[in-house]
């Protein structure tokens, strides 16, 4: 290989998903191949992160790009400190070092002059010296140059392994100076412990580093993996011989050699097994040959990552008890006490949540299920009973409290949740109430479930209220649909759709695609209309323009606050990802005045609607709150969003948890209402077209509901009603 030696002058491009860089140098000779007039040659290649200023020594081989003329491919890079003045403060000022800017660096070079660089690697309390550089600055300072020394450590070994720059990063901020022992020890433990990391991603390290195929740890890295897989695809447990196939498929290993990683596994506690009843005629195909032995053939063997199990355990025990407990609370409150104005089927699930502990009250849009809760809550209020509204997201909270005319809050916030502590409401600390009313329970996974029900005391009533033909939560489980499965609670379904509710097309046509019936697309509707687009692009199209144009025009509605644009699937040209790039472009478009920054594949701009994608306790933020960034800070390296005018902070390296919400997953709009849908639905998204993704998409509209494609997707859809089963088995541990 070649040698080249220089100071790099300009980034022309970084990706941090990969390192790819093309770098302008100024390199030590002037008779280098390919310099320009300016006196520069490119760099290209995997490189770790640059800054302006630094020197480079360079190995690898010059090549003749087509259009670019003569480049330097870099397939080795040392960084080594620039020693010029000028190479100083460029160095300093490109944002390497967080907390110090191009200004501070003009002032902190005039004071330390050559011995800058030197000073604050061994004598960072110097710093102080500087005008405007207090004691707190001086201690971050210190900091994030210590971090990046360590980082630019780690990056040089794991880009000769083609890790990403920031993947290095995150590895360097959870493992900190343990992070090339761990590396180079066990790879497949940055798949537990780092957000955005998969097996894939830990299982090629581990190839590069040097690990056998059949090695114990990725084998038992595969079997975890595979669970947390279907676990995020809503499954609380996996068949254990499905566990082992899907696995087999995964790592090219035969079953029988991950049988002995599963027992290890078992003997760890990573993993919890359990036997299942399966029905009178199982699928022989399911049923392993030692189970059909056993003195009960109808029992299958399965396997649960603990957390999911003992949550499963939790709420069954807990349901028990709950019922069980004498509702002495409720002697004082009679049917009097209820509004007179209330319909029978009202009056009647009220009535069963106060006879009952626990008590269930579905059904769908404009069929009085919040009347029913305010006279619940009159009632309550006037027997002097205390109670608590709740649901499992900000959004849904927020619709309950205005909905109610009263204080509601989420799950977490009521149960005293603090990222240190926990939940401060559990068993040993219930919640000092009587009664508990949880909203859009079908959004509720096994594990917040659990949480919900360990901080009710025997005693306490508890009201779940939920549109059961909705989808299932994005957390495992299905907990709703298995209470009333069960068969051992009380439920009200409210079906009679009152006057007001019926005069709303959005309403009327939900009924109908959940009786299977076709949406009546009328003329004289005032909020349910259709765009016909026989493809992908027309939709696509469409949606910008109806987006961005003719729904604001006619409606006055703000195309980013009041639309919001609910896709099947995330894919083709309208799918999420390609909506959401065209919508910035429409609606927050580069402007000199609005900061910008490249992150994870993604342009993140000062005023753009972004959606958090996973729970963040410490931040309190959680998977699907929506907000709208109020700033980019880019000698801090931090991005501000603001979530209900709660404002958030997040690191550079944290906005992989970040993505863009112009359009989003009808899965992803659970538990939320927005004063406008727009809803692409046609026949190249078929893998989602079902019914129940369908009228939730529909049913998230409170004012206006647009779809845009055509009747013969639509009809794909209502006709679709097969659901995606889940594995679970709380229905069956509640008979118990």
């Amino acid at each position: 290989m070649e040698q080249l030696s220089g100071s790099v002058e300009h980034i022309t491009y970084y990706n941090p998903e990969n390192g790819y860089s093309v770098v302008r140098l100024r390199p030590k000779r002037r008779n280098t191949p390919g310099i320009n007039r300016q006196g520069f040659v490119t760099i290209v290649g995997n490189l770790p992160r640059l800054s302006p200023g630094e020197n480079l020594n360079l190995r690898g081989k010059w090549q003749k790009h087509p259009k670019h003329g003569l480049q330097f491919q870099a397939e080795y890079c040392e960084q080594t400190a620039p020693a010029t003045l000028s190479g100083i403060r460029s160095y300093l000022g490109s944002g390497l070092i967080k907390g110090i800017g191009p200004k501070l660096a003009e002032s902190i070079v005039e004071h330390f002059g050559k011995e800058t660089l030197e000073t604050i690697s061994e004598h960072p309390e110097r710093l102080s010296e500087v005008e405007k550089i207090g004691p707190k600055r001086t201690i971050q300072i210190s900091q994030a140059w210590e971090e990046q020394k360590h980082i630019k450590e780690i990056m040089l070994f794991l880009h000769s392994h083609s890790v990403s720059t920031n993947l290095a990063t995150k590895i360097y901020k959870t493992y900190q100076d343990e992070s090339l022992q761990i590396v180079q020890s066990n790879p497949y433990q940055l798949a537990r412990d780092i957000y955005g990391v998969g097996f894939k991603t830990a299982d090629k390290l581990a190839q590069d580093l040097g690990l056998q195929a059949n090695h114990p740890s990725r084998l038992e890295a595969g079997l975890v993996h595979t669970l947390n897989e279907k676990t995020n695809d809503g499954h609380v447990y996996l068949p254990e011989n499905e566990l082992l196939e899907k696995a087999h498929q995964l790592l090219n290993i035969p079953v029988e050699d991950l049988k002995p990683a599963l027992k290890r596994l078992l003997a760890d506690e990573q993993v919890v097994t359990d036997l299942l009843p399966l029905s009178p005629s199982p699928d022989e195909k399911t049923v392993t040959k030692a189970v059909r032995e056993t003195s009960e053939p109808y029992r299958l063997p399965v396997v649960y990552l603990p957390p999911f199990f003992y949550s499963e355990i939790g709420i069954s025990r807990r349901i028990k008890s709950l019922r069980e407990a004498k509702p002495l609370a409720y002697k004082g409150i009679t049917a009097p006490n209820l509004d007179p104005t209330l319909s029978p089927e009202q009056r009647h699930a009220v009535e069963i949540s106060l006879l009952n502990p626990v008590s269930v009250l579905t059904g769908g849009p404009g069929t009085g299920k919040t009347t029913a809760i305010r006279s619940l809550i009159s009632a309550l209020e006037e027997a002097g009973k205390k109670y608590a509204l709740s649901s499992p997201t900000g959004r849904a909270a927020k619709r309950l409290s205005e909905a109610a005319n009263r204080p509601a809050s989420t799950i977490h916030r009521l149960l005293g949740y603090s990222p240190l502590k926990g939940f401060s409401h559990h068993q040993k600390n219930p919640l000092p109430i009587d009664f508990l009313v949880v909203d859009e329970t079908s959004m509720l996974d096994v594990i917040l479930g659990n949480h919900l029900l360990k901080a009710l005391q025997p005693g306490t009533h508890l009201l779940l209220v939920g549109d059961v033909d909705q989808l299932p939560s994005v957390g495992a489980g299905d907990v709703l649909r298995d209470v009333i499965a069960s068969g051992t609670v009380p439920v009200t379904k409210l079906s009679t759709i009152f006057r007001q509710a019926s005069d709303s097309q959005i309403i009327t046509n939900a009924h109908r695609t959940n009786q299977g019936q076709m949406p009546l697309f009328s003329k004289q509707s005032k909020d349910f209309f259709l765009f016909t687009a026989l493809d992908a692009e027309s939709a696509g199209d469409w949606v910008e323009d109806v987006v961005c144009q003719r729904i604001p025009q006619k409606f006055g509605f703000h195309p980013q606050r009041d639309i919001q644009v609910l896709s099947p699937m995330y894919r083709g040209a309208a799918g999420v990802d390609a909506l959401n790039a065209r919508l910035q472009a429409k609606l927050n478009p580069p402007r000199a005045n609005a900061p910008e920054i490249s992150l994870y594949g993604q342009i993140f701009r000062a005023g753009d609607k972004v959606m958090q994608t996973k729970n963040d306790y410490d931040k309190n933020v959680y998977n699907g709150d929506i907000g709208y960034i109020s700033g980019i800070d880019a000698i801090n390296k931090t991005l501000a969003v603001n979530f209900e005018e709660k404002p958030v902070q997040f690191d550079w390296v944290e906005c992989e948890q970040l993505t863009h919400a112009y359009a989003i997953s009808v899965h992803k709009a659970q538990g939320s209402e927005f004063p406008v849908v727009v809803v692409p639905v046609i026949t190249q998204h078929y893998m989602m077209l079902q019914r129940n993704l369908f009228y939730t998409a529909i049913t998230r509209a409170e004012k206006l509901c647009v779809l845009i494609g055509n009747k013969k997707a639509i009809a794909i859809a209502v006709g679709n009603n097969k659901v995606a089963e889940r594995y679970s088995a709380l229905d069956w541990r509640l008979t118990l």
